[in-house]
């Protein structure tokens, strides 16, 4: 028998803990897109200790598990005594700060490798076509080279943006109560975790939903082709020259 009244109880306490998660998301989206452009500059360089960096950046922490990451954060940087003085403590000793920094880190090196990807599939036949009509770097990159390379990206790129959405579930492990750290909190008092677990996972779907329609709204406007065809309009009618003879 379903307990309904149960049920909605704990989606309305979940529900509260969504700003948690929200905060968690749009912090290491953002963060991590920035350092992401970072590393791809890095990565595209033609100077080799630079592009040696990013390569090591990209593949430490896509080789490392992100719980991992997160605990090194979170329990290992309080140890030593010069980051305990420094500037960066009153930031690291905030479990939800230090959830933000290890999301962020990871899914950088992963949009790194996507922008990457989406930048070279552009067409080297643009870029000819751009300098040919005298467009200056900026313009080149704000018209032509940036739209592109995120419309070629964006599949790939909507795909880090779900994971990202159900990694911030592990900054539980470090005290922070989102979605996920309260459904733990209800399922120690009531011990009903398949109900618990459906409710969260019914946010995350949800949540998730939104963020698939967007980027599909976003590939839409990026997209000439992928958007619906407009009525046909009339053709215009030629002017009629003195002289010309009609049927």
């Amino acid at each position: 028998m379903i307990d309904f009244p149960f049920l909605t109880e704990t989606f309305l306490k979940l529900a509260a803990a969504l700003p948690t998660t929200l905060g968690l998301f749009f912090s290491s989206f953002v963060l991590g897109g920035l350092l992401a452009l970072v590393i791809l500059a890095l990565r595209m360089s033609r100077n080799r200790l630079l592009s040696g960096f990013a390569r090591l950046y990209i593949l430490v922490f896509r080789g490392s598990p992100l719980m991992i990451q997160l605990f090194l954060i979170y329990y290992g940087l309080g140890q030593f005594e010069v980051i305990r003085h420094s500037f960066v403590w009153p930031v690291l000793r905030e479990p939800f700060f230090c959830a933000v920094v290890a999301l962020a880190l990871c899914t950088a090196s992963y949009t790194a490798e996507i922008f990457r990807g989406g930048l070279l599939a552009i067409p080297s036949g643009q870029i000819e076509a751009g300098m040919a009509c005298g467009m200056s770097r900026w313009l080149l990159l704000r018209r032509i080279i940036a739209p592109v390379m995120l419309r070629y990206a964006l599949p790939a790129y909507s795909t880090e943006a779900i994971l990202l959405v159900k990694s911030t579930a592990l900054a539980s492990l470090v005290t922070v109560w989102d979605v996920t750290g309260v459904a733990q909190q209800i399922i120690q008092r009531t011990y009903r975790t398949m109900e618990v677990f459906v409710c969260a996972a019914l946010i995350y779907l949800i949540l998730n939903f939104i963020i698939v329609q967007i980027y599909a709204w976003t590939e839409r406007r990026l997209s000439p082709r992928l958007r619906p065809v407009e009525a046909d309009l009339p053709l215009p009618v030629p002017p009629v020259i003195a002289g010309d003879k009609h049927e």
